[in-house]
């Protein structure tokens, strides 16, 4: 007869073959899940131009902002209040944990072919709250080491990353474009 330890050494390996086995399932059945989350960006009072001298022909939202600002050393800032609309419930499956959202302003310099600088977040719990609508001044501050942002154009992404109780995580995003800051500090 066997020992018992050897009898719980076999009951232990073939209950972890099964867990494994179970989470493997668990994480290959997201796979078949359909997300299909939508989001809007609004900045608070914006306006839109057209105008052939300034943008191009193309409609360009000029912003009314909180302030605009060069800073004693000589970085721009910026606070804005935005408008944030987002359904993200379709990223919710029996296997998601929590998804971590995040606004970012996105832009290009002459040293740099993509600034990102991160605005709000938050971190969504459950599938109830995935479905909201904010209006909140920029929670991080919209700093430009220089003095790169008057007149500069941007988008506004929204992204977001989903976090399983089991298997990999992934991150996506919705890009908003058209947005543009003023030529002078206010």
């Amino acid at each position: 007869m066997h020992s018992f330890g050897y009898r719980a050494n076999a009951l232990l390996t073939f209950a972890v073959t099964i867990l494994a086995f179970i989470c493997a399932i668990a994480s290959f059945s997201d796979n078949f899940s359909k997300q299909t989350p939508s989001a809007q960006i609004q900045l608070f009072r914006s306006l839109i131009l057209l105008d052939s001298d300034v943008c191009g022909g193309k409609p360009v939202k000029i912003l009314n902002i909180n302030w605009f600002q060069k800073q004693p050393h000589g970085n721009d800032e910026v606070s804005l209040t935005l408008n944030i609309t987002a359904d993200l419930q379709s990223l919710y499956t029996w296997n998601t944990k929590q998804v971590f959202a995040f606004v970012a302003a996105e832009y290009e310099t002459s040293k740099n072919s993509l600034n990102q600088v991160s605005l709000w977040d938050a971190i969504i719990p459950e599938k109830e709250h995935a479905k909201f609508w904010i209006q909140i001044s920029n929670k991080y501050r919209f700093i430009d080491q220089g003095h790169n942002l008057r007149g500069k154009d941007f988008n506004l992404t929204l992204h977001w990353h989903v976090m399983p109780k089991t298997g990999k995580m992934f991150a996506d995003k919705i890009v908003m474009s058209g947005y543009r800051l003023p030529d002078a500090y206010r």
